[in-house]
């Protein structure tokens, strides 16, 4: 469940219930998604402040995110974590090519209160009943 491109990684939802997984995607949840995002330049304040009030693509649609802060840097590039409620479809990887930012990798970290941790990659694991619950919680399923 929250489909990723295949060029990005991290956490993903399996479920064989249809009606739970349309409650938690449908976009009037507001169920937050936090990714960590790693990009080939350092940004300014006033660039972070960009990202959050968002940019207009060629085709009218407005991108942005929720949430942004730097969580590394290095001399050549910076990590992310940044929060989307409304994905769509490749939304990070298009805003920042949009401000000429090359993303260098995308890891989904979290799904409103479900977090990856140290999962390897590759590795499943059954949710929780306290994580299955915050999810309705937080769906209002």
């Amino acid at each position: 469940m929250g489909r990723l491109d295949k060029a990005s990684e991290g956490l993903l939802l399996f479920t064989n219930d249809t009606a739970w997984a349309d409650r938690l995607l449908d976009p009037a949840t507001h169920l937050s998604k936090i990714y960590h995002v790693q990009v080939d330049r350092r940004l300014d304040d006033a660039r972070l402040q960009q990202l959050r009030d968002g940019v207009r693509l060629d085709d009218g649609t407005l991108l942005r995110v929720g949430t942004v802060r730097i969580i590394r840097e290095g001399e050549k590039n910076s990590w992310l974590e940044i929060g989307l409620e409304e994905g769509r479809n490749r939304h990070i990887r298009r805003l920042l090519e949009a401000m000429d930012i090359k993303v260098l990798r995308l890891i989904r970290v979290a799904i409103g209160p479900v977090k990856l941790g140290e999962l390897p990659k590759g590795h499943s694991r059954v949710l929780r009943e306290d994580e299955l619950q915050a999810l309705a919680v937080a769906a209002n399923a």
